[in-house]
């Protein structure tokens, strides 16, 4: 049979989602559990999440005969799992699901913190900022980076993907104010992403915001598929995936 399962993790102890030799990792951490309750398998994630990266909705499948009831199966797997990993739903799934090929779209959230001051409940998921910044011109900005594109120019060094075009179907950008800071929260969902695409928009548009680049700049960043002349890439510490949808309407 095969079981779905969503799971939530904090990044910040793990080299990623995908199984390594001498790194401790979220997938690893999953399959010891499973087999500690006497399913041995092997797990397939929606996507590998990078060292670091934060996780509140990734999909993950399995095969197994199970002998707990589904409905008992998320606490039975936590109890062997740490702390900062957690299953949060099981179903049942058609054999044939497949976590990472069927999904339709992803959403993940960069965080930020703007502050001139340090916040430590923030740091371990927010990239802190110390100077003010403009919140409609990063608006604009994330409009033009909306639709299909070749988004070559948001992707890092050492990919091996030769289709570089992808579609994002939307960029929100929320904040929420607090005593002494404000927190800034750029959601990106799309069809696929690129090798640390989301990290290096959430650089671009804080360079916008910052004044380091301006709306039009963004637009022939896309046009000349310029890597070098985009913001940079965040750190891991503020991404998370938020969601994967295997439905679009």
């Amino acid at each position: 049979m095969r079981y779905k399962l969503t799971v939530e993790y904090d990044g910040t102890k793990y080299h990623g989602w995908q199984k390594q030799k001498n790194a401790r990792t979220v997938q690893e951490e999953l399959e010891t559990a499973l087999l500690k309750l006497g399913i041995q398998t092997v797990t397939t994630a929606s996507g590998r999440t990078d060292s670091g990266v934060h996780a509140k909705g990734q999909v993950v499948h399995f095969d197994g005969d199970v002998k707990i009831p589904l409905s008992s199966l998320p606490f039975a797997i936590n109890a062997y799992l740490p702390e900062d990993i957690a299953v949060v739903k099981c179903e049942r799934a058609a054999d044939d699901f497949n976590a990472r090929f069927d999904a339709k779209q992803k959403t993940y959230c960069y965080r930020l913190y703007v502050s001139r001051l340090r916040h430590p409940l923030f740091e371990n998921n927010h990239y802190h900022v110390t100077g003010d910044i403009d919140l409609d011109k990063m608006k604009k900005a994330a409009k033009v980076i909306e639709g299909e594109h070749d988004f070559k120019c948001f992707e890092a060094s050492g990919s091996t993907v030769t289709d570089t075009v992808r579609t994002v179907y939307e960029i929100k950008i929320e904040t929420k104010k607090f005593i002494d800071c404000f927190e800034v929260e750029i959601y990106v969902t799309g069809n696929g992403f690129l090798y640390n695409m989301v990290r290096i928009i959430a650089g671009t548009l804080l360079y916008v915001g910052q004044g380091k680049l301006s709306v039009s700049d963004v637009e022939n960043i896309l046009k000349n598929k310029d890597r070098t002349a985009a913001g940079k890439t965040l750190p891991a510490k503020g991404l998370t995936l938020e969601e994967v949808v295997y439905e679009r309407s």
